[in-house]
């Protein structure tokens, strides 16, 4: 307990960016990974997808994808497709999956993208948007609906 004393946490600022950047321009593998997963839940119709750069403020991934699917078959099913999208296109399987069996969160994780999969229930409860409210939101919007976010 005594690790989590605030004097035990280095004094240090964290820059905000308020600038939302787009995913598409992000040239890098993480980036390419973090829209293929964003694609793969869109397609299967996942709600509120929010997509944070937290490589500048966290050293255990580049970006979270945070999503709600509605019933529990549909977070397993967004999950799913997820994992099938990403190893089809890129190749890649993730390093763990945890939560399919309850299906209320599902957490698939890639290394440097870790995708949370929640019912709405669980993703207000836990409410990481918040934990991570430092970390830079990222615009994954498609260009080819002109440009206007999902």
């Amino acid at each position: 307990m005594s690790d989590y004393f605030p004097a035990n946490f280095p004094l240090q600022s964290v820059s905000v960016n308020n600038t939302a950047k787009r995913l598409e321009d992000d040239a890098d593998d993480s980036g390419k990974l973090a829209l293929t997963i964003v694609e793969a839940a869109s397609d299967r119709k996942a709600g509120d997808i929010l997509v944070l750069r937290v490589a500048d403020v966290s050293y255990l991934a580049d970006y979270f994808v945070m999503l709600t699917g509605y019933s529990r078959v549909q977070v397993r099913a967004i999950a799913d497709v997820i994992e099938d999208k990403v190893e089809v296109e890129l190749g890649l399987r993730p390093l763990r999956t945890e939560g399919k069996t309850e299906g209320s969160w599902v957490l698939v994780d890639y290394g440097e993208v870790i995708v949370h999969v929640m019912m709405p229930s669980v993703r207000e409860f836990y409410n990481l948007e918040a934990f991570w409210g430092h970390a830079e939101r990222v615009d994954w919007s498609a260009s080819d609906d002109g440009g206007m976010p999902r």
